[in-house]
């Protein structure tokens, strides 16, 4: 792992992970175009603009101001063979005091789904949360039918802690989601999803 002053990237076995610059915008809007029915039942409605090179501009931005504030970790995953554009993983919602936690959300083309990428990155994001942000709680959400979604965070280490009624609007309507956290020192053993 690589972490400088003015430049964050995080590298596995398979992965780089790094916050998004200008020059993304072809790859990740190809990606995202090329995806958008795969990803389009577990995401909220995309604006009329998602696409468009002004729009990737200010995701940029907000990643920029976001790591220097430290209310969230936006991260583009690459192959680190090819440097391929796989997905994206984003710890949001940074939460400092008493709580120290943070939100975890993530998406991957759907040509690279189900190759063990995101678990991954997901490890790795975890790391990092917890061994360089000093973050002691992690969560994330997910439809209760998105069982990939679901056994991917179980297999991270990731426990299921209950509902959440209406949590977010995902293709166009309020959805009810199922919660998972990790905790940096998790003793509490496997738990039953509900």
């Amino acid at each position: 792992m690589l972490l400088t002053k003015r430049k964050l990237k995080i590298e596995t076995e398979r992965l780089t992970l790094r916050p998004p610059i200008h020059s993304d915008f072809r790859t990740w809007a190809a990606l995202r175009l090329d995806s958008k029915d795969y990803l389009a039942p577990w995401e909220p409605i995309w604006a009329n603009d998602h696409l468009t090179r002004k729009a990737f501009t200010n995701r940029v931005y907000w990643a920029q101001r976001s790591i220097s504030n430290g209310s969230a970790v936006p991260l583009f995953v690459f192959r680190r063979s090819d440097q391929v554009l796989l997905g994206a993983i984003t710890l949001d919602n940074i939460r400092r005091g008493p709580s120290q936690a943070g939100t975890l959300g993530y998406w991957t083309g759907e040509v690279f789904a189900r190759q063990g990428y995101m678990r991954e990155a997901i490890g790795s994001v975890r790391h990092y949360a917890f061994s360089q942000l000093d973050l002691s709680r992690l969560e994330a959400a997910c439809l209760p039918e998105n069982t990939a979604s679901r056994g991917l965070l179980e297999k991270s280490g990731f426990k299921y802690e209950g509902v959440a009624q209406s949590y977010l609007q995902i293709d166009g309507r309020w959805r009810t989601h199922v919660l998972y956290a990790a905790l940096r020192s998790d003793r509490r053993g496997k738990t039953d999803a509900g």
